[in-house]
């Protein structure tokens, strides 16, 4: 083949297949062989047998899609090359002349993807009379089907309620207080003004004692660049800080927040300063969820849950799963601020609520955690 005595080459590959049926390199390069004769047939029935005997083979796989891109048959090629870069090697791996097919074949799966998602979205989403949580759905579902985006899972860290929805931010209507505690911008703006000014009650978000793996939180550990004026934390009330800010505990009074000594509920001003960023991360429970209300919010300030990113709108609260990763971000010159609390899970029972709530107590009072906090 190396000598261009393409022919002689490609009977000897015929022969060496008879001879060993099952190795699918064999039949790869009785592929190319035709291939290089211009016997496409030919190739696509010895790349079929390649893939008979190992189905995930990635050089027949690849080179299946760039026969079928040679036939002009380029949407079917975009998915045949879809097929092939699931079993890719990493990039490193590749020599310069596969690397540069690979590279080829992404682009032409992308962009069939992306075409096929604004077709689903010309002949589906403008044209049907869906709600705003319908039509997020189905962008989701779109999106996710097609591999523009990953799929949300919940990973809480350490309590997992089975059978409740991985929804990275929840539709308005499933909240009917959100409404009431967006009034109450204003009045809390006031107070966290008053408590900016006075520079005190604030402690690093992300305190972790010796010995505890850092991983991402090693830049933030112990740090104000992420810092929290604490209302709740851990079940614990912060009664100089509460106290401090009434009309912010009055509004957080009208949300339906867990109580559950030693664990629950949660809520502060998390301030986030310049050029700070959270990195992703996980929250500890999916049997709650997550209450955003934005108070100061520059420009370039920015905010993920799973494959969904949002700007930050002050005074318009949203409701999210922490238990799908997330992320937030202040790339801007001033601070930014959110008023965060957690709610319980709109899905659980009132029965549920306790028993999960009991669950947690006996479970630390088990293992010898001593869950009584001082007010």
């Amino acid at each position: 083949m190396q000598a261009g005595r393409v022919a002689e080459a490609r009977l000897l590959l015929t022969q060496a297949t008879q001879l060993d049926r099952g190795n699918p390199a064999l039949w790869l390069h009785l592929a190319a062989t035709c291939r290089a004769t211009a016997d496409m047939s030919a190739a696509g029935a010895a790349l079929e047998q390649a893939l008979r005997v190992e189905p995930r083979y990635f050089p027949a796989l690849l080179m299946k899609a760039t026969l079928i891109e040679r036939e002009g048959r380029v949407r079917e090629a975009a998915q045949a090359f879809g097929t092939a870069l699931t079993q890719a090697p990493p990039d490193a791996r590749l020599d310069a002349t596969t690397l540069a097919v690979v590279q080829r074949g992404r682009e032409l799966h992308r962009r069939y993807q992306e075409e096929l998602r604004a077709h689903l979205d010309a002949s589906l989403l403008r044209t049907t009379a869906a709600s705003a949580a319908e039509t997020q759905r189905l962008a989701q579902f779109f999106d996710t089907t097609l591999g523009l985006k990953p799929r949300a899972q919940q990973n809480p860290s350490n309590y997992f309620y089975p059978g409740l929805p991985p929804i990275e931010f929840w539709p308005r209507e499933n909240f009917p207080w959100l409404a009431e505690l967006e009034a109450a911008t204003p009045a809390i703006q006031a107070e966290l003004a008053d408590v900016l000014a006075s520079q005190q009650g604030f402690t690093p978000y992300v305190e972790y004692g010796d010995g505890i793996p850092l991983d991402q939180w090693a830049a933030l550990n112990h740090s104000l660049d992420w810092s929290a004026f604490q209302f709740y934390h851990y079940g614990r009330r912060y009664q100089d800080n509460c106290a401090r800010c009434p009309n912010t505990m009055q509004a957080l009074s009208k949300l339906p927040q867990p109580a559950v000594e030693g664990r629950m509920p949660a809520a502060m001003f998390s301030v986030l300063k310049p050029h700070t960023r959270i990195p992703p991360h996980t929250g500890v429970a999916n049997v709650r969820l997550v209450v955003h209300l934005p108070l100061i919010v520059p420009q370039g300030c920015g905010y993920r849950v799973g494959n969904v990113a949002r700007q930050w709108q002050v005074g318009e609260a949203f409701v999210f799963d922490d238990t799908i990763e997330h992320e937030a971000w202040n790339d801007s010159d001033h601070t930014r601020v959110v008023l965060i609390a957690d709610i319980w899970h709109p899905q659980l029972s009132d029965l549920e609520r306790e028993l999960i709530g009991k669950a947690m107590i006996e479970m630390d009072a088990f293992n010898g955690v001593n869950t009584p906090l001082p007010l």
